[in-house]
C-alpha cells in the first residue's frame, strides 16, 4: 500500500452505524433481543456464501428472508409481515458511532477523499450520513449492489477503486470486520482495522496496516 492513501473507504454497518438498537426491535415485536446478533450473522453468512459461489442478492432481500425463518417459532406481537418490516426498517434509523463524526472531520480536514462501501443499499447509508450532518463530506456513497459481488470479494474492492478512478493500493479501508480487513488486504487495498471492543484480530487473516480503537486515531497515524 501506500504510505499516504488518497481515498479512505468506510464499511458501513457497524464500523460506522451503531446497530445495538435493533435488538430492541426485536423486542418490540416479542422476540428476544439476542436474536438481533443471530440473524445478523446468518445474513452475513448467506450474502458470503452467494458470493463465494458466484452470485449475488441484495441486502435487504436476503435480511428479509432470514427474518420469516428465524421468527417462525416465536410469537410475535403483530403480523410477520409487519414484524418483519419494523426491524428492516430499523436500519434507517441509526445512529453513528460516538467516535465516527470527529474522525471523519479530521481525514477530510487532512485532504483525504472520502467514500463508503456497503454490502446494504446505498439508501441506508445515505441516510445515516445526511442525519448526521456529514453528507458533505463524502464523495460517493457506493454500494455492492452495483459492483459483482459482496465484500470481501476481490471484485467489490475493484469496483470501488474504478469508481474513484484510482488504483486499490490507493485506498485504505476502515471496517471493525476482519473479514473485511482481509478481504481488502488480499485485494491490494491498505487497512485499518476499527477495534472499539478491544478483541484479538484472528490469526488467520491478513494482518491490518493500522489499528485503531476510534476513527480519531487514524488521521493521527496516516
Amino acid at each position: 500500500m501506500n504510505s499516504t492513501p488518497s481515498v479512505i473507504v468506510f464499511d458501513v454497518n457497524e464500523t460506522l452505524s451503531d446497530m445495538s438498537p435493533l435488538s430492541g426491535r426485536f423486542v418490540e415485536i416479542g422476540a428476544p433481543a439476542y436474536l438481533a446478533q443471530v440473524w445478523f450473522a446468518a445474513l452475513l453468512r448467506d450474502g458470503f456464501a452467494l458470493a463465494a459461489a458466484g452470485g449475488t442478492a441484495k441486502f435487504s432481500a436476503i435480511g428479509a428472508e432470514i427474518l420469516r425463518g428465524a421468527l417462525r417459532d416465536v410469537t410475535v406481537t403483530r403480523s410477520l409481515d409487519d414484524a418483519v418490516t419494523h426491524i428492516m426498517h430499523g436500519f434507517e434509523s441509526l445512529s453513528l458511532h460516538p467516535d465516527i463524526a470527529g474522525g471523519i472531520h479530521a481525514l477530510k480536514s487532512a485532504g483525504m477523499r472520502l467514500v463508503t462501501l456497503s454490502n446494504g443499499s446505498d439508501q441506508v447509508a445515505e441516510s445515516l450520513l445526511t442525519r448526521a450532518g456529514l453528507r458533505g463530506e463524502f464523495e460517493a456513497v457506493l454500494t455492492v449492489e452495483d459492483a459483482p459481488a459482496w465484500k470481501p470479494v476481490r471484485a467489490a474492492y475493484d469496483f470501488a477503486a474504478a469508481a474513484c478512478g484510482v488504483k486499490p493500493a490507493d485506498l485504505l479501508l476502515v471496517a471493525v470486520h476482519p473479514w473485511d480487513i482481509h478481504g481488502a488486504a488480499q485485494a491490494g487495498l491498505g487497512t485499518a482495522w476499527l477495534n472499539r471492543t478491544g478483541e484479538a484480530y484472528p490469526s488467520y487473516f491478513a494482518a491490518p496496516d493500522h489499528t485503531i480503537t476510534a476513527l480519531g486515531d487514524l488521521a493521527l497515524q496516516l
